[in-house]
């Protein structure tokens, strides 16, 4: 920490009615200082995370206060999981989660991005140009960049028939993940579940229609697309049929369990007879329920809450198999999926208010006897369900996390299907555009656009190493070609394909997540170059 500089004027404040003096017991940085500290905690975490950008990319190995180890090289997840103490580092977190929340995917990118921006502001900076220009400059320039994209942007063609252009843009946003080793079949996954829940005609996807569930053991290429809802719970009683085809399924919301009176209430039971007499009568209670619901002509019970033994053992010799304790929102995709009514109160059970699927499973995992519950061919297939299947309980959330990058991608491109393309190609061919534009401005907004320019070579330099390559070689190799044949898709051949043509090797990134990463990373540079007093007090005296 830089020392309170001992000729500074020190600052009063008032809290919580008494004053308190910034500047004993406190940080107080002013000026060239107070910028110095934001640059400098802002570069710390953009070359944290540079070292996992592109497909070969370096994980993180992540432990919690608790001892808790998360292996992950996604962006938001290593920052989120941090526990970082710089004001301005907290920033670039909050601006990784902002492009986690809005695009899914490029989360690495957009800090590192803002990283090389506030590295080209400093040098600007010590020239002698005020932040308010440099601003400016980084503004004028983004657009131009943006524009760029616009221009040099391709349009791909799909529909529900035909996915192969979507399989691509997923496998290029899962190459760089833990699932590289089944890198179609999880890219097939995600696609498909997308175009399961998407609406085409008003290109809308409704994310909360797919839900996510993994189980340890077993290999990644068993995780598979079930068109239903997978359910982490079993048939309540043994002796239950775990097998059901054409399934007719109640949904309820009410307890199988006698009524209780709201008031209180003391009953005496002081002879057998009395005992068999409320026996009875809580035995018939049970039967009613029982016979309503296979009046109705149910053949399977989901329940919300849960029923003893009793009421088991009477679903049991009714022959009438049935689920327990099943949460809220699983109930509620559970209707969804097989066009179920939720049903409150047993005098509302109706033929009409069933759902159906064509077959409902219990299926058993190793020798551990976990069990879950498949309901699939559901007659609305627009829920479905991911089950994951990995070697440990860490591997499983890592797939997770890259299949949600990967629907992300796919729910952006069915909303608008405008694509660029990767391995640094649009960096390089922004940057040539920047530096095009900047030579025909006249004033100090030059610089700033030029500084812009240079911090769109981090990217592509930033994968050239991470892939074992010379970083300016690379980079000075690409540049020069795209400026010799006016190729804009030219980029860091990082898998060494023998081709620098990320079209041919089918390397691409959606336009609408590329120019928010440029567009986030401009705004959060821009917010940080207005800083020039940091006051964080540490412990009041």
């Amino acid at each position: 920490k830089t020392a309170f500089p001992p000729n500074s004027t020190k600052k009063i404040t008032m809290e919580m009615g008494g004053p308190s003096v910034l500047g004993q017991g406190a940080m107080d940085f002013k000026g060239s200082d107070a910028k110095m500290s934001v640059v400098i905690g802002a570069m710390a975490v953009s070359d944290l995370v540079k070292s996992t950008l592109g497909p070969k990319g370096m994980d993180k190995i992540l432990v919690s206060g608790d001892g808790e180890v998360c292996v992950s090289n996604d962006g938001a997840t290593i920052l989120e999981r941090m526990e970082v103490q710089n004001e301005i580092a907290k920033l670039l977190v909050e601006l990784s989660r902002s492009q986690d929340k809005e695009i899914g995917d490029g989360t690495t990118g957009v800090v590192v991005m803002a990283g090389a921006l506030l590295e080209q502001a400093e040098l600007l900076l010590d020239r002698g140009l005020h932040p308010r220009r440099v601003s400016d400059g980084f503004e004028k320039a983004c657009k131009v960049a943006c524009d760029h994209l616009d221009t040099i942007s391709d349009e791909i063609k799909f529909s529900k028939d035909d996915i192969s252009a979507l399989v691509e843009v997923a496998r290029t946003t899962l190459s760089s993940k833990i699932v590289t080793r089944c890198l179609d079949h999880m890219s097939d996954i995600a696609v498909k579940a997308i175009m399961a829940v998407a609406d085409l005609e008003r290109k809308d996807v409704n994310l909360d229609l797919i839900k996510m569930e993994g189980r340890a053991g077993g290999q990644m290429e068993d995780s598979q697309l079930v068109y239903g809802i997978v359910l982490d719970k079993e048939i309540s009683h043994p002796g239950m049929d775990k097998d059901i085809k054409d399934a007719k399924m109640c949904i309820l919301t009410c307890p199988f369990e006698p009524p209780k009176p709201k008031t209180k209430h003391t009953i005496t039971v002081d002879s057998a007879e009395k005992f068999e007499a409320l026996h009875k009568q809580e035995q018939e209670y049970f039967v009613e329920m029982v016979n309503k619901v296979k009046e109705c002509g149910a053949n399977l019970a989901i329940c919300q809450w849960g029923f003893d033994d009793e009421a088991n053992h009477l679903l049991m010799q009714a022959g009438l198999p049935a689920v327990r304790w099943v949460g809220g929102v699983e109930i509620e995709l559970l209707a969804i999926a097989s066009g179920a009514r939720i049903v409150p109160r047993f005098s509302e059970l109706a033929a009409e208010k069933l759902g159906s699927a064509g077959r409902v499973r219990e299926v058993s995992f190793g020798t551990t006897k976990d069990r879950m519950l498949f309901i699939e061919d559901c007659s609305n297939s627009r829920a479905v369900t991911i089950f994951v299947r990995g070697g440990n309980k860490m591997i499983i959330e890592e797939i997770k996390r890259s299949i949600h990058d990967a629907l992300c991608i796919v729910r952006n491109l069915v909303q608008d299907n405008r694509i660029v393309y990767g391995g640094g190609a649009a960096e390089t061919s922004c940057n040539i555009a920047v530096m095009d534009a900047a030579n025909e401005v006249t004033g100090i907004d030059q610089y700033a656009m030029r500084g812009f320019a240079d911090a769109l070579d981090v990217i592509p330099m930033a994968l050239a190493e991470n892939s074992g390559l010379s970083g300016i070689d690379s980079l000075a190799s690409i540049k020069q070609r795209q400026v010799a044949e006016g190729n804009p898709r030219l980029g860091v051949d990082c898998k060494q394909a023998g081709t620098s043509d990320m079209k041919e090797q089918r390397v691409i990134e959606t336009l609408h997540g590329k120019k928010q990463q440029l567009m986030l990373a401009t705004q959060v540079v821009k917010m940080i170059l207005k800083i020039d007093d940091v006051i964080a007090p540490n412990a009041y005296q």
